[in-house]
């Protein structure tokens, strides 16, 4: 059986308001966390991301206020990321109502948090965000960044990826920062460099704009279709989506009243 392709919608977070920008930047009001929240959840979406996206660069933790409001709204699962530096951080998460917990700037400056929030809570539990950009001079194309997509890290990519699987997580979320919130479509390259070189889920983040998009990441070799503004502002309804997957041959979950 084919493996089924979940749905996330991605609640990217500044000052407890939901946001977007377009490549990591122009930032525009998007909404209430619960509110978002609930509306994905009737609509269909498989799990939920939620991303506190200025909580690494203040240096300051996640709004666990904010986590359990949105726990306490829906059913689905949701992952939280966004300025957790710690096993005790990411157990503060969950233990707020996340069922999963996302970590980028601070996995990628201590790699053994890795393994020790694996440890910890799970392998099913952690996703390790990756965001990139290209970089002709690295070996893959793409060089690492983190802190928000602010700061170049002259690491490759694809040798990062590499080591975060290695570590056993289940889920890696690679963002292009040029395609993020451009809707031009996801950076296929990189999804598929990635899904070839893991055993993890790999997330298609950054890009969506039309319903081809998100086959064309499927075929690429993603698990998980991320997306935001094509789903705050309604250019794309999620059961629209699913039904134009499964049309395709993707097998996606169906809501039992679609």
């Amino acid at each position: 059986m084919k493996q089924e392709i979940r749905i996330m919608p991605c609640l990217d977070m500044q000052d407890g308001r939901v946001v977007k920008g377009v490549h990591f930047v122009d930032i525009r009001d998007a909404g209430d966390p619960v509110e978002c929240a609930q509306a994905y959840c009737a609509a269909g979406a498989d799990e939920l991301a939620l991303l506190d996206i200025t909580a690494t660069v203040e240096g300051r933790a996640t709004m666990l206020e904010v986590v359990r409001r949105v726990a306490d709204a829906i059913t689905i699962p949701f992952t939280v990321g966004g300025g957790i530096n710690s096993v005790s951080a990411a157990g503060a998460v969950l233990e707020a109502g996340a069922n999963k917990v996302s970590v980028s700037s601070a996995a990628f400056r201590t790699p053994e948090l890795i393994p020790e929030l694996v440890k910890a809570f799970g392998a099913d539990t952690i996703t390790v965000a990756i965001d990139v950009d290209k970089n002709d001079a690295l070996p893959s194309g793409y060089e690492v960044y983190i802190d928000g997509g602010r700061t170049a890290t002259g690491s490759d990519a694809i040798a990062w990826t590499k080591q975060v699987d290695s570590f056993g997580v289940a889920c890696i979320l690679p963002t292009s920062k040029a395609g993020d919130g451009a809707r031009t479509g996801y950076d296929l390259p990189v999804i598929r460099a990635m899904a070839d070189a893991v055993s993890a889920d790999v997330v298609a983040s950054g890009g969506a704009g039309t319903l081809e998009h998100f086959v064309e990441a499927v075929e690429a070799g993603a698990r998980i279709l991320l997306a935001a503004s094509v789903f705050h502002f309604k250019v794309i309804e999620i059961p629209a989506l699913k039904a134009f997957l499964r049309d395709r041959g993707v097998h996606v979950h169906m809501p039992e009243h679609q």
